[in-house]
């Protein structure tokens, strides 16, 4: 999740203006969490708090209905479907494609013991507002290369998988870019954060590569953080990415800070590598 909320961070001030290349500061001034970071947040709070007496989609609903009311104006905004069903009577689901369900489906790939808990906890997070088939697809599959990518598996294994189940992966990062434009669906913006962690060479490299696609900027580095993160963590924290988690954590409020360790002391525990220090 720590990966999701640095790629949204960053991609912040991007969102409504693309600026096409990979040579930007990391964090640029005003950069701040969005709606992505809170919805993850709210989904890795339910993952906690889901148990015997509560389901995890009852929790889901009650977590993200909690957090965006005490954070209801956050940089960028609510979708506006989304912003009727958090203050409905009687929310339901709304036949969303959107990216929304992929961006703060992160929580479920951290946690889940097997890839196909990994498929069960997305469509469950995604279906409480994106029921479309669309909508449950972008969020599994981003669940899923999180999953793979923290056990283990390659960057061939994952594109195969993901080309497999779910989308074509056949465009490079270089023929995506020029033509590539503001896109808030799920199938238009899951291929292309997942191709630029696929190309990516660490951490910081798959995050500036998702920023230089533009499009809508946040959720997609949002989603290309998130599996790389637990893909480059496998062989411990770098100085960089130790750099970006410590003043992630610093942008949040202290209730979110909270949800954040209190996830990374459950799930995280990664490592730093030799030339970083520990936090």
């Amino acid at each position: 999740m720590i990966g999701a909320i640095i790629g949204d961070i960053a991609g912040s001030t991007y969102e409504f203006h693309s600026i096409k290349t990979k040579d930007f500061p990391l964090f640029a001034p005003g950069s701040n969490y969005t709606d992505d970071s809170l919805m993850s947040i709210a989904v890795a709070s339910a993952l906690m708090q889901a148990g015997k007496d509560v389901d995890f989609k009852t929790s889901v609903v009650s977590s993200m209905r909690q957090i965006a009311a005490k954070y209801p104006c956050p940089m960028g905004g609510y979708g506006g479907r989304f912003r009727h069903w958090l203050v409905s009577p009687h929310p339901r689901p709304y036949g969303s494609f959107g990216n929304g369900s992929a961006m703060r489906v992160s929580p479920c790939g951290d946690v889940a013991a097997t890839l196909d808990e990994a498929l069960e906890l997305a469509r469950q997070s995604a279906e409480v507002t994106h029921n479309h088939p669309e909508g449950m697809k972008g969020a599994q599959a981003v669940a899923a290369a999180i999953y793979l990518a923290r056990i283990g598996e390659s960057r061939d294994g994952i594109r195969s998988y993901i080309e497999q189940h779910f989308y074509p992966l056949h465009q490079t990062v270089d023929e995506i870019r020029p033509r590539y434009r503001f896109d808030e669906t799920c199938q238009g913006t899951v291929p292309q954060a997942i191709t630029a962690f696929l190309e990516s060479v660490s951490f910081e490299d798959a995050l500036r590569t998702a920023v230089s696609l533009g499009g809508d900027c946040d959720t997609l580095t949002d989603i290309t953080c998130a599996i790389a993160w637990p893909f480059y963590a496998r062989s411990g924290l770098d100085d960089t990415m130790v750099r970006l988690r410590d003043e992630a954590l610093a942008l949040l409020h202290d209730d979110l800070r909270g949800i954040v360790i209190q996830w990374e002391e459950r799930y995280g525990g990664y490592k730093t590598t030799t030339n970083s220090k520990a936090n």
